[in-house]
């Protein structure tokens, strides 16, 4: 029992945790196409259960955040995991855009239960690592889905993506409940034992009153809305472009341009994560946030001049991914900085919800495309706004947040 109650391993089952439940959000774009082919219905009405996915699972963070910061993250999780299996085997056998937007809601919940109750029990975990391990966390809810993106794309041309999401969404949230069960509770006692001091403590309340939360909050939100259209709209963009049945070859290895792209994008995505949270524990945390925000910017410059071509779609969706995933990592622990530990789950829940809203301009991004007949708008859009959320972290907000108490 000592063993289990090892901050590590703790910290390596709660990956694990999320490694089981990335392909709710990173594998989704795989299914889009598919989906609307069969179905005859259109882009943005399928795109509508993502941002329902996406907002309920960020906007009831805060609650589950609640009861995992009192009763610990065992329960929390496997409740979680039994609904993220239960909303792709809805998604196999919704018949209507209704039905699957029941779905979404019940995965909603599902992914908001795992990710943010791992992601606050890693910030008590780790106080003195901050950084390290929220990017732990995150790692491994954009890697899991690298992993599974070839048997995917080859059991969908085979079965089906009814039958896809069947056997995944079993075997998914199987893994999330029995991953859960190693969970040990509360969360803060076993968190805080060694840790240092922080000097100052907020509750949920407390932090919502202050002026940096929403500064922070404002910072989430530009940079977010990018990197969530392009994870949910990258088949769609594709299929513009005139690329999305293309044969890619990088290194030896020929793939389907969407699968080889969604690979490698997600293996970028989850690599950024640990080391910009390493990167941010040296040099800080809006300084990171400058240099990552801006090479965001040019990588969606370079997919707007260049995005026709096959290589360079890979390449720039890549980049892309590499300089957006590390969000993940760097604004939980910029939360844990400023208003403590001990409500971790449950602030970093409230912070949380800006990815939630961000996730609205999914669908818009489709309506924005048939307006102006391009992506290009969409995208030079995303750009500006993602070194605007640099500037923005470094010449307001570090020296706001230099000025708190």
């Amino acid at each position: 029992m000592t063993l289990l109650r090892s901050r590590w391993l703790q910290l390596a089952v709660m990956v694990l945790a999320t490694v089981a439940l990335s392909n709710m959000q990173y594998g989704w774009t795989l299914f889009v196409n598919p989906m609307r082919e069969e179905t005859h219905w259109a882009t943005a009405g399928i795109q509508f259960a993502f941002s329902i996915l996406i907002f309920l699972n960020t906007w009831l963070a805060p609650a589950e955040g609640w009861v995992a910061d009192r009763w610990g993250p065992r329960f929390v999780v496997m409740v979680g995991g039994i609904a993220a299996g239960a909303s792709w085997v809805l998604n196999s056998r919704a018949h209507s855009l209704e039905s699957l937007y029941v779905a979404a809601a019940i995965g909603g919940l599902g992914m908001g239960c795992v990710f943010g109750t791992c992601m606050g029990s890693a910030l008590k975990l780790f106080p003195e690592r901050r950084g390290f391990a929220s990017g732990m966390i995150a790692a491994g809810y954009a890697l899991g889905s690298a992993f599974t993106v070839i048997p995917i794309s080859r059991m969908m041309a085979a079965s089906g993506y009814r039958q896809t999401f069947l056997v995944f969404g079993l075997l998914q949230g199987g893994a999330i409940v029995l991953l859960g069960a190693f969970l040990t509770g509360p969360a803060g006692k076993v968190a805080l034992v060694g840790a240092h001091a922080d000097a100052g403590e907020f509750t949920p309340s407390e932090t919502v009153r202050t002026k940096v939360f929403w500064l922070i909050y404002a910072v989430y939100l530009m940079i977010a809305f990018g990197g969530m259209t392009v994870t949910a709209q990258l088949g769609p963009i594709a299929r513009d472009f005139g690329v999305d049945r293309r044969v890619v070859t990088i290194l030896g290895f020929s793939l389907p341009l969407l699968t080889m792209t969604v690979s490698i994008d997600n293996i970028a995505n989850g690599l950024t994560r640990p080391f910009s949270g390493y990167l941010s524990d040296r040099i800080g945390r809006e300084n990171t946030m400058l240099l990552m925000f801006s090479a965001e910017g040019l990588a969606f410059l370079g997919m707007a001049a260049g995005g026709r071509n096959p290589l360079a779609f890979v390449i720039f969706a890549a980049l892309i991914f590499l300089f957006w995933g590390e969000i993940f990592s760097l604004f939980p622990a910029i939360c844990g900085d400023t208003f403590g530990v001990h409500h971790a789950t449950a602030n970093n829940g409230l912070l949380y919800t800006a990815k939630g809203t961000s996730a609205l301009a999914v669908p818009l991004a489709n309506f924005l495309v048939a307006a102006t007949g391009s992506w290009t708008v969409v995208l030079v859009i995303m750009a500006v706004s993602s070194v605007g959320a640099g500037a923005l972290a470094r010449g307001v907000l570090a020296p706001m947040r230099r000025r708190m108490p």
